[in-house]
């Protein structure tokens, strides 16, 4: 006899769900109808509701539930030591308060929308005027270094030929590039295309190379799978707070001579200084597109600020060998967390402006990617005829931005991406840090290709 299957229709599977039946209902389980008032966010993850009157029963048994109290056990677990806090000198006192009953503040795009929205228009008008004027000034000297080293050449062809490559193409030339940069900013030493002559040179190459490699946000680990396999990496921690299928790991761990740690983790709670094993190591701190405030959750966590003592020591951790981090969604910054607020308020911009440069630049990614909107395109021209209508435009900030032209809002929105990053490259130096940013492929492989460079100066 054959099973009968839920009625309820998935329009982006294009099919009714496979569930089984309730007894009674037309609908499975996650499909019967909720009336108003029935279901309920659970309070572990609200990802999922349940029945209220099942609440109690639920809770002691949620999935996360586990995960949560597993993750507390441990001892590089603090909540919210990377998070920041919305004034630069509560920073510390944050910390040492650490209360975890606390949800971190988020400002969603729409509440930054509707804040710009009530923006008079002299204020927006001052706003682009300081974008445009800022990025001018500081982001001119930004180059292209679009990277292919010769050994990630030949381990994609070999994989190729192997068949083993469950990845699309424009997301290896991303993490050739990044690794190539590395490379070529004195981080990395090739290990297999430089093989030593003699028995004694690779101990001494090996002591100047950085072996250890923190990949955050590392989703399925491929960028950690190729730097293991081209770099000679001997130990490898994977921070991701989701779990992934159709990982990298089991390859990793096919190689012998390479540790592999995957920590399962917000990279908000977690605690460097707390991982036993990196004790004493230097490791080399890697992102393929952090998404948002995790750049600055990222650079919290390699560089501690809130534990720098009165003495004012260089903030570079002495386990730093290196960073390279691909920035994107910048549209998903927060103050709260951002790096490098002193920047933007010795620029005159506060709080409400910075939110509204975060939300300009999901304009960025709507341009196209094959041109160079930002070095030829500006809103200036677009400000004068505004200017000229003065309190008469009386159609506010919402009717001044469906006017403007797609080429001048995409151009607006990179323009801000690259003041967010620039803002992070500044703060690295100011630490004592050799740091540089650039665009590390071309824009028709992907628009969010801004990579963050640092390593410890010399």
């Amino acid at each position: 006899m054959e099973t009968k299957r839920c009625n309820f229709w998935l329009p982006n599977k294009n099919r009714f769900c496979a569930n089984t039946l309730l007894n009674g209902s037309l609908f499975c389980g996650n499909h019967i109808s909720r009336s108003e008032g029935q279901w309920i966010p659970c309070p572990i993850d609200p990802s999922h509701s349940v029945l209220e009157q099942n609440l109690s029963w639920h809770v002691k048994r949620c999935p996360l539930l586990k995960q949560v109290q597993s993750l507390s056990d441990q001892p590089f677990y603090q909540k919210g030591i990377n998070a920041g806090s919305d004034g630069e000198q509560q920073e510390a006192e944050a910390s040492r308060i650490n209360d975890s009953r606390l949800p971190t503040p988020t400002v969603s795009s729409e509440m930054k929308r509707n804040a710009l929205h009530m923006m008079s228009v002299p204020e927006f008008c001052n706003l682009i005027e300081k974008i445009e004027s800022i990025h001018d000034s500081l982001c001119k000297d930004i180059q292209d270094s679009f990277q292919m080293p010769e050994v990630c050449s030949l381990w994609i062809k070999s994989k190729e030929e192997e068949r083993k490559l469950p990845f699309q193409e424009k997301h290896i030339m991303q993490q050739a590039s990044i690794v190539g940069n590395l490379e070529d900013f004195g981080v990395l030493k090739n290990s297999l295309t430089k093989k030593p002559s003699k028995c004694e040179e690779p101990d001494e190459e090996k002591e100047d190379s950085v072996t250890t490699v923190i990949e955050f946000g590392a989703g399925r680990g491929y960028l950690t799978q190729m730097l293991a396999d081209c770099y000679g990496i001997n130990r490898v921690f994977l921070v991701e707070r989701k779990a992934y299928k159709l990982k990298a790991d089991r390859s990793l761990r096919q190689n012998e001579s390479l540790t592999l740690e995957r920590l399962r983790i917000d990279i908000e709670d977690l605690n460097l200084n707390a991982v036993e094993s990196l004790q004493g190591v230097p490791f080399l701190a890697t992102g393929k597109h952090l998404c948002g405030a995790a750049t600055d959750l990222t650079l919290r966590c390699c560089f501690p600020q809130h534990r720098k003592n009165s003495s004012e020591q260089n903030i570079a951790n002495i386990n730093f060998g290196g960073l390279a981090i691909a920035t994107c969604c910048h549209h998903l910054c927060q103050w709260k967390h951002y790096t490098n607020k002193r920047f933007f308020l010795d620029l005159g911009m506060k709080k409400e402006e910075f939110h509204a440069i975060t939300w300009f630049t999901s304009w960025a990614v709507d341009a196209n990617h094959g041109s160079d909107l930002p070095d030829i395109t500006n809103c200036i021209s677009h400000l004068q005829s505004i200017k000229e209508q003065g309190n008469g435009y009386t159609d506010g900030v919402e009717k001044i931005l469906s006017e403007m032209e797609a080429t001048k809002r995409a151009a607006l929105g990179f323009k801000c991406k690259w003041i967010i990053d620039i803002g992070r490259l500044m703060w690295l130096r100011e630490h004592g840090l050799d740091a540089k940013l650039v665009r590390y492929v071309s824009p028709s492989i992907s628009p969010e290709n801004h990579l963050l460079l640092a390593k410890p100066s010399k």
